[in-house]
């Protein structure tokens, strides 16, 4: 089975092989669907979209309104909103994900009847949770579309003729905000002190992770320079980051990590988003009242699903023999950095982007990585990360939200 989207699907031949191919993607894309369908039928609620409370607000609709003036312009919002409408892997099945793990947990016998609902075999407030993962995540990626106007050398310069870019930037910027700020009177209304301190350093995890490593003008992370690698650190072990083993509220550090490809790729999307998951998985049974330990597991649980996922997303754009012009790799990805440690010297090109990565070639990038041993180390990256969510899954108690959990996984893997 072969969970993939049509994104990158430009031209289809009438060859058997292209065909077959289709074929494959369509298969595993109802498989998706399907795993997706049954999970939400076993938690009672459609998480596929954010909270209709939300998106039917006075602020939306006038935010609403005024993209529409950015159609037709450059401005990053516009791609940004499109993914999120249209996307097939914009995440906004964590809330889905936070759900399962709540009902699968079960809650402790000590709470109140009041704060249950019966139907669905979970709390009110994990409800509530779910709803608050995907906004913040959703808010993280509006935040992203903010576009930087000028150098710094430049600042303070006349910006009149830019006016579009101005108007795209504000509503980025007002757009994030107010589903933060929504996310966070969320969280305060749940009168829990713990899971209001576990979700803030979730936040913090995030911001941090736009402040890591080398960046373009436009903050579109760049990979380490793998010539400067510090020489010991080939003999270390797969990276497992010690901090969140011994308590996952502090911060994390980045000592030895820059420039050896996986440390680098999992601090990087820990960071970015794992912790996130993560720490909504573990507050859930925190708010279940359940043990310490069961927190921890549903906080690995996922953490290591997050990898997966995004190595996953990844191996996506390996997937064609060319990709479209208008398509940009990520820099930071599993199979980019895996190849700068077989071949050092694509570095090279990658360094064009320190003042903007559009002077990056990434039909060359491209061609390059699909030569090397990059894609299949991903490929086993993706399989690690999985085998890791499942050995968490399996410790908790066998029930239907843990078998749709097992779906959701398998319904990710390759071939």
């Amino acid at each position: 089975m072969r969970w993939n989207e049509t994104n990158f699907v430009r031209h289809i031949s009438s060859t058997s092989e292209s065909r077959d191919k289709l074929a494959t993607k369509m298969e595993a894309k109802n498989e998706w669907n399907r795993a997706l369908s049954e999970a939400e039928k076993i938690v009672g609620y459609q998480t596929s979209f954010l909270s209709l409370r939300y998106l039917l607000s006075d602020e939306i609709t006038n935010l609403a309104l005024h993209m529409r003036k950015l159609i037709g312009s450059a401005h990053p919002l516009v791609g940004t909103t499109k993914s999120l409408i249209y996307g097939q892997h914009n995440m906004q099945t964590w809330g889905l994900i936070v759900l399962l793990v709540s009902k699968a947990a079960g809650h402790a016998k000590n709470v109140p009847e009041m704060e249950q609902d019966k139907s669905a075999g979970v709390l009110i407030s994990q409800r509530k949770l779910a709803e608050v993962v995907e906004m913040i995540r959703t808010a993280n990626i509006i935040h992203q579309g903010v576009f930087n106007l000028q150098n710094i050398k430049d600042s303070g310069n006349n910006l009149s003729s830019d006016s579009d870019m101005i108007f795209g930037n504000k509503i980025a910027l007002l757009g994030g905000d107010y589903l933060l700020g929504s996310a966070c009177a969320q969280i305060g209304r749940l009168k829990n002190q713990e899971l209001n301190e576990l979700i803030c350093t979730a936040f913090r995890d995030m911001a941090d992770s736009h402040f890591i490593g080398d960046r373009d003008i436009q903050n579109n992370p760049l990979p380490s320079n793998p010539l400067k690698k510090i020489k010991d650190q080939n003999e270390k072990n797969v990276y497992e980051i010690c901090s969140d083993q011994i308590d996952n509220r502090r911060p994390f550090s980045i000592k030895d990590v820059m420039g050896s490809p996986e440390n680098e790729w999992t601090l990087r999307h820990t960071l970015a988003e794992g912790t996130l998951l993560g720490k909504s998985c573990q507050s859930a049974l925190l708010l279940a009242k359940q043990p310490e330990e069961f927190q921890k597991q549903a906080y690995f649980f996922g953490k290591h699903l997050s990898l997966a996922w995004q190595a996953r997303m990844d191996l996506e754009p390996f997937r064609l023999q060319e990709i479209p012009k208008d398509i940009k790799i990520s820099l930071i990805s599993a199979p980019v950095l895996f190849h700068l440690e077989y071949d050092p010297l694509l570095y090279n090109e990658i360094r064009k982007g320190s003042e903007s990565v559009d002077n990056i070639n990434y039909q060359f990038i491209h061609q390059e990585i699909l030569e090397g041993p990059g894609i299949e180390k991903t490929r086993e990256l993706q399989s690690k990360h999985t085998l890791l969510a499942m050995t968490e899954l399996y410790k908790f108690p066998p029930s239907d939200a843990r078998t749709a959990l097992e779906n959701i996984i398998m319904a990710m893997q390759d071939n």
